[in-house]
């Protein structure tokens, strides 16, 4: 098992939710997004999302859009996240996930791709606009460099391709908990467990949930039902806040603590 696996496996065992963070990659800057990642791991992180930077990110609403122009204006690139993640591993172990678009794995070669990010400490990725229908070669790369594939499953996903999906993801399943981009949102699905229920009647791997929440209220409401919360736009959106203040790894790691809290006090 790589980390992200023994990780959720120790979690479950012991009766806790995952805590699973994104944050863009390269906002504002590289040597803050290795600063954030060894903070989130001392406050209790479970995984961590890296969002590589793209110019024309679909899966993403206004806040993560903005993160990724602020990462590409200064200066990060698919390689120079690979170094940073490299920077991380000398001091942490946390499980990290790229959170990527295909355009790049494709432009770098996919087999290259895998294996510098496997070097690197990467033990995940989820390639936002690649189907499980085509990806047998990129899933048997995957598997020899020891990594997960994660996929996402949407409220508007067929039952037949949950179970595909179910069938063919690794590490864990991502479930977006409504239809649209990522962003903030004022309350959860109501029809958030039914969900989760349905795709665990597929797989045994952990189901987590993730696209809208916004406070440790929300954060642990999606707990009592699922196996991990993502948050995104809100830890995102307090890095923009924060800007350029010498305090702004403080003062995230503080929000962010207070989600992990939230989590896992179910």
């Amino acid at each position: 098992m790589n980390r992200i696996e023994e990780r959720l496996a120790r979690l479950r065992r012991e009766g806790k939710k995952a805590l699973i963070v994104y944050i863009g990659a390269g906002d504002p800057d590289l040597e803050t997004t290795r600063r954030l990642a060894l903070a989130f791991d001392a406050v209790g992180v479970d995984v961590l999302e890296l969002g590589v930077p793209f110019s024309d990110p679909l899966a993403d609403g206004l806040v993560n859009q903005l993160a990724a122009q602020r990462g590409l204006e200064s200066g990060t690139t698919p390689p120079r996240v690979l170094e940073t993640v490299a920077a991380i591993r000398r001091e942490s172990q946390i499980p990290i996930v790229l959170y990527i678009y295909f355009n790049l794995v494709h432009r770098a070669g996919l087999e290259r791709f895998i294996a510098a990010a496997a070097r690197a400490g990467v033990d995940g990725l989820l390639v936002l606009d690649l189907p499980p229908e085509e990806s047998d070669g990129y899933e048997t790369l995957m598997r020899r460099a020891g990594l997960c594939h994660i996929y996402l499953i949407a409220p508007t996903t067929p039952e037949e391709r949950v179970a595909l999906i179910a069938r063919r993801g690794s590490g864990f399943l991502y479930y977006i908990s409504r239809e649209g981009v990522t962003g903030m949102q004022e309350q959860v699905a109501a029809n958030l467990a039914e969900r989760v229920a349905r795709i665990r009647a597929h797989t045994s791997l952990p189901v987590v949930v993730g696209f809208g929440i916004s406070n440790p209220d929300q954060a642990r409401l999606v707990a009592r039902v699922a196996d991990g919360v993502v948050v995104g736009s809100a830890v995102v959106d307090q890095i923009a806040r924060h800007g350029r203040s010498p305090e702004l790894v403080a003062r995230v790691s503080a929000f962010v603590r207070s989600l992990g809290e939230a989590v896992k006090s179910i």
